[in-house]
């Protein structure tokens, strides 16, 4: 499978592509939007693409081409405004959800954000960063890709455990940003996960236990 990582710059983009790497069972695309971007993943060997998530459908769907699955990891990050919020976490997703239906990558898995289906629950501080990941969670389930939406908690910079809770419904929690990433390379395979929306904490489940139990 060919994957392509979009947002492959961030912190989960990086760990992910890494563990795709490791994995060896699938072909990694860095999708970055800045040329000075490509030297990371060019001196560990994975291919790289530039498309700006704030340009054309056209130009994204170019990027991903060939692709057989695209995982966006991307966001605008907790420095923004609003607006390059909405520009980036909704537009910039919605267009890669079209631009993956243009040219028939049909696996897509999105990271989300804990508890972003449920208004009641949203942190009022970010209602916007929320918003965001609503919409564009929603889309994607309306579109024709077979997705997978993970929202996590609280992301953490610490080795994961490979042990998660995952449900339709978790109130709180965090999660280390590498189960996060180890929780997507379980879920491009696992048929549990396909057409699903779930919450995603640490727990005490191995994770793909864990995953044939939402």
């Amino acid at each position: 499978m060919k994957i392509t990582i979009v947002g492959a710059n961030g912190k989960i983009g990086k760990l992910l592509v890494s563990l795709l790497k490791e994995n060896g069972n699938h072909l990694v695309q860095a999708m970055v939007r800045k040329e000075e971007q490509k030297k990371y993943f060019k001196e560990i060997g994975v291919e790289t693409v530039l498309a700006d998530l704030e340009g054309k459908v056209d130009e994204i769907a170019e990027a991903i081409k060939g692709s057989d699955a695209v995982v966006f990891t991307a966001g605008s990050g907790g420095h923004t405004g609003a607006d390059k919020t909405l520009l980036v976490d909704l537009d910039g997703a919605v267009k890669t959800i079209e631009a993956a239906e243009q040219v028939g990558a049909s696996r897509f898995i999105m990271v989300s954000a804990l508890q972003a289906h449920n208004r009641e629950n949203w942190n009022k501080n970010i209602k916007h960063y929320y918003v965001a990941k609503h919409y564009a969670d929603r889309i994607l389930a309306e579109s024709s890709l077979n997705y997978t939406i993970i929202r996590p908690g609280a992301l953490l910079d610490k080795h994961g455990t490979g042990k998660i809770t995952a449900a339709e419904n978790l109130q709180r929690g965090s999660i280390p940003r590498e189960d996060v990433a180890a929780v997507i390379v379980a879920s491009l395979t696992e048929e549990n996960t396909f057409k699903r929306s779930f919450d995603l904490v640490s727990g005490n489940t191995p994770i793909r236990e864990a995953l044939r139990s939402i």
